[in-house]
């Protein structure tokens, strides 16, 4: 049971990177010699990413491990002999909050890695980055970081 939650926060977690920043970054992206090369990012950016990633690594450790634990209390209650559908349902809202917290932090620290960027480095960056996903189009495009509403594809 616990396999399958951790392959489900982890799909999760790789979709909504792939939704703010283009595929294939990996993580400290910002360090590598050739995107430091490519994007021309000076050392007071590649320090304040370094910031941001470790001041969000913390939150994210701990968040992590919250989540870890909701999973944990929801095991025994799913695997027993006469589940107790009250408490599984309350637990998995806990679980729920849990990773919600977990994706708007994770959310959260690619945006500022994000700002952290000008706009022709943003733009260099989609180029040779294809696959930006649509809330990230939606949210980076806008004028002003005035997100529109998303429009239905027909």
């Amino acid at each position: 049971m616990n396999r399958y939650w951790t392959v489900c926060i982890l799909f999760a977690a790789s979709v909504a990177a792939a939704q703010i920043l283009p595929r294939g970054l990996g993580s400290h992206w910002w360090k590598s010699p050739q995107m430091i090369e490519k994007l021309g990012l000076t050392a007071d950016q590649q320090k304040r990413m370094d910031d941001i990633f470790q001041q969000s690594r913390l939150k994210l450790i701990d968040l992590t491990a919250s989540l870890d634990k909701q999973e944990a209390i929801m095991e025994p209650l799913v695997s027993a002999e006469r589940p107790d559908a009250e408490k599984i349902r309350a637990q998995i809202d806990q679980v729920a909050q849990a990773r919600a917290e977990l994706e708007k932090a994770n959310s959260k620290m690619l945006l500022e890695l994000r700002l952290a960027l000008t706009p022709d480095q943003w733009k260099s960056l989609q180029t040779g980055a294809p696959g930006l996903g649509p809330r990230a189009k939606r949210f980076f495009d806008a004028p002003d970081g005035a997100a529109p509403p998303i429009k239905k594809q027909r």
